[in-house]
């Protein structure tokens, strides 16, 4: 672990994160690999977020069907949920995932949303799922609801199922590869985007083919507000300086210091007082 100190013996110190690893184990590839593995205290948006869509999954596959279908029919963001309750179908529509399984995305968080609030924090990475899953949503059914309107589209396609997490979790993948070098942030989109054009082929779904590279461009169009928030210096600490300031004005001779100050505040005060008036302190 970058930072760490090793004692007497090669000792890990007492708290040292997997000090009852073996000493083999210790550093290298493994400690490279467990420092990555998303933690509660390092991740808690990416478990968090795993914990309620495990729970969902999990009601899925044990409830009854139909009340399953009704309460992923309320919190779909089609065309009509959005129309007449948006904020609900945004919301609700990403707390389910397409299909019986939730471990494929299992490894999608690992590996895109886990690493992106490691480097910029769980509220960050909290705005750039959201980021994601809104505005993909938004383009997607605005297209559909544009199509019924002109004809393109019979008016069923307007309540065709919309849930998953798919959005967030591209659009977290695209926000992710601004922090890789050039040739690999090259190779990650391709491979992303060949995967796209191979599942915009082979499903031929309007909603898939407009939403996920809509998501993976909205995570790539944040790389420069997650590279200023990276980049930003911390505020100066202006509390020590003034001390430092206050103590070197004082130190030449502090009885003409004190004196000044209390010769300057305290006619003030005892005007105040004598007209009625609780004096203010000024912060």
């Amino acid at each position: 672990m970058a930072g760490l100190r090793w004692g007497a013996g090669g000792r890990a110190p007492s708290g040292a994160p997997y000090g009852m690893l073996p000493g083999r184990l210790r550093g290298g590839p493994v400690e490279w690999l467990l420092e990555r593995v998303p933690t509660p205290r390092r991740t808690p948006f990416t478990i968090g977020y795993l914990a309620v869509v495990g729970v969902t999954s999990t009601f899925a596959g044990i409830a009854d069907p139909e009340l399953v279908q009704r309460l992923q029919e309320a919190s779909s963001s089609d065309g009509h949920n959005l129309l007449q309750h948006p904020l609900r179908a945004l919301l609700l529509s990403g707390f389910w995932v397409a299909g019986g399984s939730w471990l494929p995305y299992l490894w999608g968080f690992a590996f895109t949303l886990a690493p992106l609030e490691r480097r910029v924090g769980p509220a960050r990475a909290a705005a750039v799922f959201a980021a994601g899953h809104v505005a993909a949503t938004l383009l997607s059914q605005g297209v559909v609801i544009t199509a019924v309107e002109t004809g393109r589209l019979a008016p069923a396609a307007m309540d065709q199922l919309d849930i998953g997490v798919s959005y967030g979790v591209l659009a977290c993948l695209g926000a992710a590869a601004g922090a890789l070098p050039p040739r690999a942030r090259a190779v990650a989109l391709a491979g992303v985007g060949l995967m796209l054009a191979q599942q915009i082929a082979t499903q031929k779904d309007l909603v898939t083919a407009v939403g996920h590279p809509a998501a993976l461009l909205t995570g790539m169009a944040l790389w420069r507000w997650l590279g200023r928030i990276e980049r930003r210096p911390p505020g100066p600490r202006l509390r020590p300086a003034r001390v430092r300031a206050v103590g070197s004005a004082a130190s030449p001779s502090a009885s003409s210091v004190l004196s000044s100050v209390l010769s300057s505040v305290v006619p003030p005060a005892a005007a105040a007082v004598r007209a009625g008036r609780r004096p203010s302190t000024a912060r």
